[in-house]
């Protein structure tokens, strides 16, 4: 039951939470608008593997939230690839900064997996 608002003041002082949507715009915690969070741990999800010996653009690949994506290259090759994200699925393509471990391996950090986000990859040479 509602607390009713008494006089002589007229008003109640509220406290809310809110938080940044996808364009920044304030949203206020609802039962219609929940906090945007989940508990648990994620599934375990099936990586993906192929050969190139074409230059090629591969993807949209849809990561698993909150987890770091983590592309390994090996053999013999030369070439660049290009990792890139998108927003609209493809039309728009921006680059990734990618956190390189090793000569072979290269990671894009958990916090660009996010709601919407899908990634291709870019190979030239041979």
């Amino acid at each position: 039951m509602p607390t009713p608002i008494q006089n002589p003041a007229g008003y109640a002082v509220t406290r809310a939470i809110a938080y940044a949507d996808v364009d920044g715009s304030m949203v206020q915690v609802a039962a219609a608008a929940p906090l945007p969070v989940s508990i648990g741990a994620s599934a375990a999800t099936t990586p993906l593997a192929g050969t190139s010996s074409t230059s090629t653009v591969a993807g949209p690949y849809q990561p698993a939230l909150g987890r770091a994506v983590i592309l390994a290259l090996s053999g013999t090759w030369n070439g660049t690839v290009n990792v890139t994200r998108s927003t609209d699925g493809g039309t728009t393509r921006l680059g990734v900064k990618l956190v390189i471990a090793n000569p072979t391996g290269a990671a894009i950090d958990r916090a660009a997996t996010e709601l919407g986000v899908a990634f291709h990859h870019q190979v030239s040479g041979n």
